[in-house]
């Protein structure tokens, strides 16, 4: 599997994103794994989003439906507990 390499997220897409999520910047922090302070220096662009959390954007962005990481996501099959297919 050969990845694309992550977009590059400013402050105005990480404030889109979390906008299009509907959530505060603390939820949002949680639900991507970083301190609250992080989602707010990216808002400010003191810093921008790396790694893990930058590829947790991705997924999230709701313009990046063409990405071949969402395209993964949109092809897994969710299994329920105790259900095999």
């Amino acid at each position: 599997l050969c990845l694309p390499p992550r977009p590059e997220y400013g402050s105005s897409e990480v404030r889109r994103i979390r906008a299009a999520a509907r959530m505060s910047q603390p939820v949002f922090a949680r639900l991507l794994g970083v301190d609250k302070s992080a989602v707010a220096q990216w808002e400010r662009g003191a810093k921008r989003p790396s790694g893990p959390a930058a590829r947790l954007l991705e997924v999230l962005d709701p313009q990046q439906d063409d990405s071949p990481i969402v395209r993964v996501r949109h092809g897994m099959t969710v299994q329920r507990a105790g259900r095999s297919s």
